[in-house]
């Protein structure tokens, strides 16, 4: 564990007090800073992967409800910046609850927050390979194509990140470059198309299409409440940037900032691209029932070759989320390990003195990623990508709960973000939020399964943790450094 204060540390080094000696390098501007969150939240990717489920569950009627679920979600990501403009450590959550609140509560965060990363990379990188990337080179449906496809793409992004994180933040912020021209240019052409040909139809937003007559519609987990699954399984991940604080430039301003305009943009980019699919839908029943409605709304509106192009800039588009997830997924890896707090924790914590990135902790996550491919298949995969959905609302509505425990022990830094007056308002409605949130990803028949998996995990982070009490409790009970970023009870 790191127990000796540094003395004297670089000059750009933002923690003076932390305890740890500067191993990463802050190489990461403003825009690449956002472009690593926005990266994450990947809004065209998510709306192209879930489009399908929002018509079969709650027709198009149901793409009002990515309102509130924007709405909410930018709720906690204030309240995350909160934590961000303060404290600008690897590891985010996992700091913050082991600072202000004690070690013990910031490993479960660390502990729930890796396995959300972890499986969210092969996630993201599985339906990159089966849902664009297949698609797009004209393979025929094959789930082992599928899995080989997925880990080749692993271990090209693993090098990628081991590399040089001054060429992941330049590949991310392409990518995100892209993927919101694509959206723009989408929306444009589609408008201009529909206006000149009269193919648009505006009663798509009031219609529950082929959910028209389900009796179960309004019940709780009925239809309507699916609808919702697609704004909070898209808008997560803004949190990301704050596991790159310690490579960001003036993270104190860049970070917090990222959190919160990465957020706001991909709701409402998120929002106008889904009006402009809606209307473009010419029968609603064929969409509904297609496997990629986004692609078929692309092809029957704009032909087969802006579909292609639709195709390719969602497989650039997905590399570049998942880029982000797994190099976030290695900080928090690192974050943990150089405090003693995670298993082979020797040897994670140890980064590439020439790359200046922590090269065993990313060759973790690519270890899991492939074993994982390896061994589940068919359903038990979808299983396992589900309760990742589950996770990150776990780990928000934690977030907030440490907010209004701690809120009044933080330190506004000046110049820094800050609710000020608002700043309970919004925590207690950003509360109630993660409440609807959870309540509306775990009620499902299908969420079942997934739930336990999240339970199983807890209780493997548990035995380790126990592991610890009894034979390295010391790591346990103290942080390292000094903790310049809270102040005591008045």
């Amino acid at each position: 564990m790191a127990t000796e204060r540094v003395a004297v540390q670089a000059a750009d080094d933002e923690c003076v007090d932390c305890g740890y000696t500067p191993e990463l390098k802050r190489t990461l501007g403003g825009f690449q800073v956002f472009a690593v969150s926005f990266a994450f939240i990947s809004v065209a990717v998510g709306i192209f992967g879930t489009y399908d489920d929002l018509l079969q569950t709650s027709g198009p009627v149901g793409i009002w409800l990515w309102i509130i679920a924007a709405i909410g979600q930018t709720l906690v990501a204030l309240v995350v910046a909160q934590f961000a403009a303060r404290i600008a450590l690897s590891g985010s959550s996992y700091q913050w609850a082991s600072r202000l609140a004690n070690p013990k509560i910031g490993w479960l965060f660390g502990w729930l927050t890796f396995w959300y990363l972890a499986i969210a990379a092969v996630a993201v990188d599985n339906a990159l390979a089966s849902q664009a990337l297949m698609p797009l080179l004209g393979l025929r449906d094959s789930e082992d194509t599928a899995r080989l496809i997925t880990i080749a793409v692993l271990v090209v992004q693993a090098t990628l990140v081991i590399a040089s994180t001054r060429l992941l933040g330049l590949i991310t912020s392409g990518a995100v470059g892209l993927e919101l021209g694509i959206v723009l240019i989408l929306v444009l052409v589609l408008g201009i198309v529909m206006a000149v040909t009269g193919s648009g139809h505006i009663e798509n937003l009031t219609t529950r299409g082929i959910t028209a007559g389900a009796s179960d519609y309004y019940a709780v987990g009925g239809g309507l409440m699916a609808g919702m699954i697609m704004g909070l399984t898209t808008l997560v991940g803004f949190d990301s940037a704050a596991n790159l604080a310690e490579e960001a430039k003036d993270p104190f301003r860049s970070v917090p900032r990222a959190i919160v305009a990465s957020v706001v943009a991909a709701g409402v980019a998120g929002l106008v691209f889904l009006i402009a699919l809606t209307i473009a839908i010419k029968d609603v029943g064929t969409v509904s029932h297609s496997g990629s409605p986004v692609a078929l709304i692309i092809r029957e509106q704009l032909g087969p070759v802006a579909e292609r192009i639709l195709l390719a800039g969602i497989v650039l588009a997905m590399f570049g989320a998942g880029l982000v997830v797994m190099a976030a997924c290695s900080r928090q890896v690192f974050a943990m390990a150089r405090d003693a707090r995670f298993p082979a924790h020797r040897i994670m914590r140890q980064v590439n003195p020439r790359t200046q990135t922590p090269v065993p902790a990313t060759l973790l996550i690519l270890a899991v990623g492939v074993v994982l491919m390896a061994t589940l298949h068919g359903a038990a995969l979808i299983q396992l990508i589900i309760a990742s959905t589950i996770l990150p609302a776990l780990i928000y509505g934690a977030i907030v709960v440490l907010y209004l425990a701690v809120r009044k022990r933080l330190e506004h830094k000046e110049g820094g973000f800050s609710l000020g007056r608002f700043e309970l308002p919004v925590a207690g409605v950003a509360l109630v939020w993660v409440c609807v949130a959870i309540f509306v990803l775990v009620t499902p028949t299908t969420a079942r399964v997934p739930s336990f998996i999240v339970l199983g995990l807890i209780a493997l982070g548990v035995g380790y943790f126990v592991k610890m009490l009894i034979l390295n409790r010391e790591v346990l009970d103290t942080e390292p450094g000094i903790d310049e970023f809270a102040v005591s009870p008045n």
